[in-house]
């Protein structure tokens, strides 16, 4: 599970940007931030480099959460 959501959400960012900034489909990256898919690890660091955060940051401490 992802906080993929959350990181966009608390910058103000779009899907549709994130998508054209990682060269992937709208359809892909909603995947992702719907938790239907998980991006594989070298996907979520280029994620974490464009949302200038720590790939930790994306990821979820706890299944509960």
């Amino acid at each position: 599970m992802n906080r993929i959501k959350e990181v966009l959400e608390q910058k103000g960012i779009k899907q549709t940007w994130l998508a054209e900034k990682l060269g992937k489909s709208y359809n892909m990256v909603n995947g992702y931030v719907q938790n239907r898919q998980q991006p594989r690890l070298e996907v979520l660091y280029e994620i974490a480099r464009i949302l200038e955060v720590n790939p930790k940051d994306l990821l979820k401490e706890d299944l509960d959460d």
